[in-house]
Protein backbone atom coordinates (compact mmCIF):
# COMPACT_ATOMS: atom_id res chain seq x y z
CA UNK A 1 0.00 0.00 0.00
CA UNK A 2 1.15 3.30 -0.69
CA UNK A 3 0.59 4.53 2.62
CA UNK A 4 2.91 2.66 3.62
CA UNK A 5 5.65 3.58 1.82
CA UNK A 6 4.94 6.98 2.85
CA UNK A 7 5.27 6.61 6.18
CA UNK A 8 8.28 4.36 5.72
CA UNK A 9 9.62 7.33 3.60
CA UNK A 10 8.65 10.09 6.50
CA UNK A 11 10.05 7.78 9.21
CA UNK A 12 13.53 8.98 8.01
CA UNK A 13 12.27 12.44 10.02
CA UNK A 14 10.04 10.60 12.98
CA UNK A 15 7.53 12.76 11.87
CA UNK A 16 5.55 9.53 10.06
CA UNK A 17 2.81 9.54 13.03
CA UNK A 18 1.86 13.08 11.78
CA UNK A 19 -0.28 11.25 8.80
CA UNK A 20 -3.94 11.98 9.52
CA UNK A 21 -6.04 9.35 8.07
CA UNK A 22 -9.45 10.43 7.31
CA UNK A 23 -12.91 9.31 7.86
CA UNK A 24 -13.60 10.71 4.59
CA UNK A 25 -11.98 11.16 0.76
CA UNK A 26 -9.45 13.99 -0.15
CA UNK A 27 -8.95 12.91 -3.78
CA UNK A 28 -9.53 15.87 -4.37
CA UNK A 29 -8.50 19.30 -3.33
CA UNK A 30 -12.11 20.48 -2.84
CA UNK A 31 -12.65 17.73 -0.80
CA UNK A 32 -9.28 17.58 0.97
CA UNK A 33 -9.74 20.89 2.00
CA UNK A 34 -13.34 20.15 3.05
CA UNK A 35 -11.95 17.08 5.65
CA UNK A 36 -9.26 19.10 6.85
CA UNK A 37 -11.20 22.68 7.56
CA UNK A 38 -8.66 23.97 5.63
CA UNK A 39 -8.54 26.91 2.88
CA UNK A 40 -8.59 24.50 -0.31
CA UNK A 41 -5.09 27.10 -1.74
CA UNK A 42 -3.19 25.46 1.22
CA UNK A 43 -3.84 21.87 -0.13
CA UNK A 44 -0.28 20.88 -2.01
CA UNK A 45 -1.53 19.15 -4.58
CA UNK A 46 0.82 16.58 -6.77
CA UNK A 47 0.30 16.67 -10.74
CA UNK A 48 2.21 13.70 -12.79
CA UNK A 49 3.35 14.82 -16.18
CA UNK A 50 5.18 13.10 -18.55
CA UNK A 51 8.43 14.96 -19.90
CA UNK A 52 11.08 12.61 -22.19
CA UNK A 53 9.53 9.44 -21.77
CA UNK A 54 10.00 9.81 -17.59
CA UNK A 55 7.27 10.91 -15.04
CA UNK A 56 7.61 13.91 -12.79
CA UNK A 57 5.53 16.09 -10.24
CA UNK A 58 4.54 19.20 -9.86
CA UNK A 59 3.87 20.13 -6.40
CA UNK A 60 1.29 22.58 -6.29
CA UNK A 61 -1.03 25.16 -4.19
CA UNK A 62 -4.60 24.31 -4.58
CA UNK A 63 -5.73 27.15 -6.30
CA UNK A 64 -2.66 27.27 -9.14
CA UNK A 65 -3.18 26.13 -12.65
CA UNK A 66 -0.55 25.07 -15.04
CA UNK A 67 0.18 27.92 -17.30
CA UNK A 68 1.30 26.03 -21.05
CA UNK A 69 3.89 29.14 -21.27
CA UNK A 70 5.41 28.62 -18.74
CA UNK A 71 5.79 25.12 -18.36
CA UNK A 72 7.31 25.17 -21.87
CA UNK A 73 9.65 27.45 -21.36
CA UNK A 74 11.32 25.10 -18.15
CA UNK A 75 10.52 21.96 -19.64
CA UNK A 76 11.25 22.59 -23.34
CA UNK A 77 8.16 20.68 -24.02
CA UNK A 78 4.00 21.06 -24.06
CA UNK A 79 2.71 19.85 -20.70
CA UNK A 80 0.75 16.28 -20.90
CA UNK A 81 -0.75 14.70 -18.08
CA UNK A 82 0.20 11.27 -17.16
CA UNK A 83 -3.28 9.00 -17.79
CA UNK A 84 -4.83 8.01 -14.66
CA UNK A 85 -3.39 4.19 -15.67
CA UNK A 86 0.00 5.16 -15.82
CA UNK A 87 0.02 7.19 -12.89
CA UNK A 88 0.36 4.50 -10.59
CA UNK A 89 3.04 2.52 -12.18
CA UNK A 90 5.09 5.45 -13.06
CA UNK A 91 5.08 7.51 -10.30
CA UNK A 92 4.26 5.00 -7.11
CA UNK A 93 0.91 6.19 -5.77
CA UNK A 94 -2.87 5.71 -6.97
CA UNK A 95 -4.63 8.85 -8.42
CA UNK A 96 -5.84 11.10 -5.45
CA UNK A 97 -3.13 9.95 -2.96
CA UNK A 98 -0.15 11.19 -5.54
CA UNK A 99 2.45 12.97 -3.08
CA UNK A 100 5.94 13.84 -3.46
CA UNK A 101 6.85 11.13 -0.60
CA UNK A 102 8.07 7.65 -1.39
CA UNK A 103 7.41 8.01 -5.03
CA UNK A 104 9.18 5.26 -7.37
CA UNK A 105 12.93 5.94 -8.13
CA UNK A 106 13.48 7.84 -11.57
CA UNK A 107 10.07 10.38 -10.52
CA UNK A 108 11.87 14.20 -10.39
CA UNK A 109 9.81 16.24 -8.18
CA UNK A 110 9.52 20.01 -8.67
CA UNK A 111 7.82 22.28 -6.09
CA UNK A 112 5.79 25.89 -7.58
CA UNK A 113 6.45 29.10 -6.39
CA UNK A 114 2.39 29.04 -5.40
CA UNK A 115 3.29 27.24 -2.04
CA UNK A 116 5.53 29.79 -0.88
CA UNK A 117 2.86 32.35 0.25
CA UNK A 118 1.90 29.74 3.13
CA UNK A 119 3.08 28.90 6.44
CA UNK A 120 2.13 25.33 6.28
CA UNK A 121 0.58 22.96 3.51
CA UNK A 122 -1.43 19.78 3.18
CA UNK A 123 0.19 17.48 0.68
CA UNK A 124 -1.59 13.81 0.42
CA UNK A 125 0.15 10.49 2.03
CA UNK A 126 -0.13 8.00 -0.71
CA UNK A 127 -3.94 7.38 -0.15
CA UNK A 128 -7.48 9.34 -1.06
CA UNK A 129 -7.75 9.95 2.62
CA UNK A 130 -4.61 10.51 3.93
CA UNK A 131 -2.86 13.94 4.52
CA UNK A 132 0.40 15.55 6.60
CA UNK A 133 -0.01 19.18 7.36
CA UNK A 134 4.13 20.45 6.52
CA UNK A 135 5.93 23.95 6.91
CA UNK A 136 7.49 24.67 3.68
CA UNK A 137 10.51 24.35 5.03
CA UNK A 138 9.90 20.76 6.11
CA UNK A 139 8.36 19.83 2.67
CA UNK A 140 11.85 20.91 1.24
CA UNK A 141 13.17 18.43 3.62
CA UNK A 142 10.61 15.79 3.26
CA UNK A 143 10.17 15.55 -0.28
CA UNK A 144 13.63 14.69 -2.40
CA UNK A 145 12.70 18.03 -5.05
CA UNK A 146 15.18 19.19 -7.48
CA UNK A 147 14.42 22.59 -8.03
CA UNK A 148 11.03 25.23 -7.26
CA UNK A 149 9.78 26.43 -10.48
CA UNK A 150 6.99 28.99 -11.63
CA UNK A 151 4.56 27.39 -13.55
CA UNK A 152 1.28 28.24 -12.52
CA UNK A 153 -1.01 30.22 -12.97
CA UNK A 154 -4.15 31.51 -11.30
CA UNK A 155 -3.29 31.97 -7.45
CA UNK A 156 -1.33 35.04 -7.49
CA UNK A 157 -3.91 37.16 -10.34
Amino acid sequence: MAIEKVRRHLAQWHVEHKIQELEESSATVELAAQALGCEPERIAKSLSFLVNDGAILIVAAGDAKIDNAKYKAVFGTKAKMLSKDDVETMIGHDVGGVCPFGVNEGVAIYLDESLKRFTTVFPACGSSNSAIEVTISELETYAPYKEWIDVCKGWNE
